[in-house]
C-alpha cells in the first residue's frame, strides 16, 4: 500500500476543465557573459498574452526541474489556473538550465559544468546574463514588461541563492524572489547574506523562503539554520517576506506543493 504524500497537490496544480492552457517553445543559447556556455531554455507563454500589452516576467533556474507538467513543480499548470484565476498577473515564464562548457552534454541537467559559478557567486554577472542577453532575446519574440515591480526570480538549491542574488544586485530590474531550500551557505561565500541585509538599506524586494529541516548539512553549512538567518534578517530590516518551513529534505516536494500559495503570495497586490 503506498502511503500518502507528505505534501498533498491541490487542484491549482492539476489540470482543470475549461482553463485556457499555455504553450512551452524551447530554446538554445550560447552565452558571452559566460564565455562558451550553452544552455537550454523554455519559454511559456500564456493564451491569454496580448502583444499589444507588455507581460510580467518570472524566470525559473533549473528552468527543467520547474518547466515539466509531471514533475514536482509543474509550473505551466499552475500558471495557467492562477492566470485564469486573476490572482496573478499574465506572465510569461522563462526557464533557463545553468551553462555548460565543453562538446559533452552534461549527464543531468545539475551537473553542467557551469552551474555553481553562475549561480553560487556572489556578483551581479547573472544579473548581467539575463538584462543583457536572456531577456533581449526572448524580447523579440514576445513583449516582457521592464518594470520591476512585474519581474520575479525563482530558483531552488544554489538556483534559489542565485534568484535573490539577481534582486540583491538589481533591484531596479528584479523585485520579486521565490527560494526553495536556497543555498545560503557557504559554497561560494553566500552565508554571509543574513549578515549584509542587517547591514545596508532595504531593498524594495518581496522574498519567499522555503526549507525543510532534514535539508542539508555539510562541509558548506546547514542549509536549514541558513535559511531560518535569512528569515531572521529580512524580519529584523522590515522586508515584505514570508518563510513557509516544513519536514522535508533537499529536493521540490514541499516547495512543489505549496507553490500556488507561493505565488499568490508574491504576485499579491494589497502589499
Amino acid at each position: 500500500m503506498t502511503s500518502a504524500p507528505t505534501y498533498p497537490y491541490t487542484p491549482d496544480s492539476q489540470r482543470q476543465t475549461g482553463v485556457p492552457q499555455g504553450a512551452v517553445t524551447q530554446f538554445q543559447h550560447m552565452s558571452q557573459i559566460f564565455p562558451n556556455a550553452q544552455r537550454d531554455y523554455w519559454v511559456y507563454v500564456p493564451q491569454q498574452y496580448d502583444p499589444a500589452t507588455p507581460a510580467a516576467v518570472m524566470v525559473f533556474q533549473d528552468g527543467h526541474a520547474y518547466v515539466g507538467e509531471e514533475g514536482q513543480f509543474r509550473v505551466p499548470i499552475v500558471f495557467d489556473n492562477l492566470i485564469h484565476a486573476g490572482t496573478m498577473p499574465v506572465t510569461i515564464g522563462i526557464f533557463i538550465n545553468p551553462g555548460h562548457v565543453g562538446d559533452i552534454p552534461p549527464v543531468r541537467p545539475y551537473a553542467a559544468s557551469n552551474r555553481s559559478f553562475e549561480y553560487d557567486m556572489l556578483s551581479d554577472q547573472y544579473a548581467r546574463f539575463l538584462l543583457e542577453e536572456i531577456l533581449p532575446e526572448v524580447g523579440t519574440r514576445w513583449n516582457l514588461t521592464n518594470d520591476p515591480d512585474q519581474r520575479a526570480i525563482c530558483g531552488l538549491s544554489s538556483g534559489g541563492i542565485c534568484a535573490f542574488t539577481v534582486a540583491w544586485e538589481r533591484p531596479d530590474a528584479f523585485r520579486k524572489v521565490l527560494s526553495h531550500i536556497g543555498s545560503f551557505t557557504n559554497i561560494r561565500g553566500g552565508h554571509v547574506y543574513p549578515f549584509d541585509i542587517r547591514k545596508r538599506a532595504p531593498r524594495p524586494l518581496r522574498v519567499f523562503l522555503q526549507d525543510g529541516e532534514a535539508d542539508l548539512n555539510n562541509d558548506h553549512g546547514d542549509w536549514w539554520l541558513a535559511n531560518l538567518q535569512m528569515a531572521s534578517a529580512l524580519k529584523y530590516r522590515g522586508y515584505d517576506y514570508k518563510f513557509v518551513a516544513g519536514s522535508g529534505g533537499h529536493d521540490g516536494e514541499h516547495g512543489g506543493a505549496i507553490l500556488p500559495d507561493s505565488l499568490r503570495w508574491l504576485w499579491r497586490t494589497d502589499g
